[in-house]
């Protein structure tokens, strides 16, 4: 079991551009939400490829479980970096500004050979990738995954609620979902 209090973190997020951190940030907010450590910078497969190296070298010794790699365009980051790595990577296809409406970044994270895997999320699907680290952890951590099963049990709820709302005002009736 991990012991959280120390911060030492077990996540690394990383991506391409800091254009791109209000697409990854999700994956913060869902691992800070479950106080699971994390630490989130920029490294840019095309513009810093030794900073790259150095990171994705180093992450396991540093204490990293997973990493969250975000990239836009060419979107070469996740597959790089899982290269040169044995944890898991997940990467975050992001719909960039010179994106082909981001199916050249989902495919280029996808389409990884084989001996070089990539667990993929949906376009701009931060949180799914910060959800997914969390799960690959708490396949680990008792604690972790005693976090996330109260998370899924609050989303049944909350879908029972809705569930309970519209049979009491009907669909017909103006209902809004709350």
């Amino acid at each position: 079991m991990s012991d959280m209090s120390n911060n030492a973190p077990l996540v690394g997020i990383i991506m391409g551009s800091d254009s791109d951190l209000s697409v990854m940030q999700p994956a913060a907010d869902f691992l800070r939400s479950q106080q699971i450590p994390f630490e989130l910078t920029v490294v840019s497969a095309h513009r810093t490829p030794l900073r790259m190296v150095e990171y994705a070298n180093s992450a396991s010794s540093r204490g990293l479980k997973v990493i969250i790699a975000g990239a836009g365009g060419a979107a070469h980051l996740p597959g790089m970096v899982a290269s040169l790595t044995t944890l898991p990577v997940i990467g975050v296809p992001v719909k960039s500004s010179n994106s082909i409406d981001g199916w050249d970044s989902v495919l280029s994270i996808l389409q990884m050979p084989n001996g070089v895997p990539v667990a993929t999320v949906a376009l701009n699907a931060a949180k799914n990738a910060g959800i997914l680290a969390a799960e690959i952890l708490g396949a680990f951590d008792p604690l972790i995954s005693s976090q996330l099963h109260k998370y899924k049990q609050q989303m049944i709820n909350e879908v029972q609620e809705k569930v309970e709302a519209l049979k009491g005002k009907g669909w017909a009736n103006g209902f809004d979902g709350k």
